[in-house]
């Protein structure tokens, strides 16, 4: 089994035992970052990163990724490139193929995702798009393989927008044989095409929508959330009104199972989707997963491009 010179534009671009395969090659990455035993796999290798849309974590875990493991990053703003006065995605990635031996993009359309990997000639990453965050969910699947040592009988409950996060976490918790429960009101569901391939990987009943957090929430063993206003989107007011019943509290997380964690890919809009107490309480692996999303990219840089063990 091998991904050597493959895109991930999506989590559907994966099987299950791919899934696995980068999770355990993550784990084994941690391991050997801090106990000083990273080989440098990508010595010698540059990986241009891409950015349409601001970044905090997705920027640094990319570039602490990539470093780690002997490579080059190359952070390119869009703004400052030919991409931002008008040079088609097409073209830019038939050049940067040239130059570098992968490109990450964070965008706005996914179709622009998927244009650069149709040109390019290196493996192409999603590194964020309004329909999918495929880098995200590894890292989160990592986290709770990590705090549950697997994923067998495991519920996800998602509660809040079905954005693209909650677009790639039913695509993964479906690989990974968890179920997903995502909690929204009316016009707030994930992308009726994913939730189809999610069910047809984990069933009709391993990946659901409902409408009352309690219900979702209800001896789930991971409870997770994001921001109710992305990047872009517009009408704040509204979606604020109408993702209030949504928010995870103290209130909320009483109905998990007695070991359930608390999640959140961040930033965190403090008193909107997720209060204080349970982002920063015992019972929080927000840090872990933040942690993780650069062990987790190490793992699938080093399988895309990096030099055989």
């Amino acid at each position: 089994m091998s991904l050597k010179g493959r895109d991930l534009l999506s989590m559907a671009d994966l099987e299950a035992g791919e899934l696995m395969l980068l999770l355990e090659e993550a784990a084994r990455f941690k391991r050997a970052l801090r106990a000083g035993e990273v080989r440098p796999s990508l010595r010698g290798k540059l990986v241009a990163l891409i950015f349409q849309k601001p970044s905090t974590r997705t920027r640094v875990s990319f570039e602490a990724a990539v470093r780690h493991l002997g490579g080059h990053p190359l952070n390119m703003n869009a703004s400052e490139m030919q991409l931002g006065r008008g040079e088609s995605i097409s073209d830019t990635g038939r050049v940067l193929s040239r130059y570098v031996q992968a490109i990450t993009l964070r965008t706005f359309a996914h179709r622009e995702v998927e244009e650069l990997a149709e040109a390019a000639e290196v493996p192409v990453i999603n590194a964020l798009t309004d329909l999918e965050h495929p880098c995200q969910v590894l890292a989160d699947l990592l986290t709770i393989r990590e705090r549950f040592g697997g994923f067998d009988g495991l519920r996800l409950a998602y509660l809040g927008d079905g954005n693209n996060v909650a677009n790639s976490l039913a695509l993964g918790c479906a690989l990974a044989g968890m179920g997903f429960t995502i909690a929204c009101p009316e016009g707030y569901e994930p992308d009726e095409d994913i939730l189809d391939r999610a069910r047809s990987l984990g069933g009709e009943e391993g990946v659901r929508v409902v409408r009352d957090p309690r219900e979702a929430a209800s001896g789930a063993h991971v409870l997770y959330t994001d921001v109710w206003v992305s990047m872009g989107q517009g009408d704040e007011e509204r979606r604020l009104r109408d993702l209030r019943p949504y928010q995870l509290n103290g209130e909320v997380l009483e109905l998990a199972h007695p070991d359930a964690v608390v999640m959140h890919c961040l930033p965190a809009h403090r008193g909107q989707e997720i209060t204080d107490e349970v982002l920063d309480g015992p019972r929080s692996v927000v840090w872990e997963q933040a942690e993780n999303r650069m062990h987790a990219q190490a793992a699938l840089l080093h399988l895309l491009v990096g030099e055989e063990d």
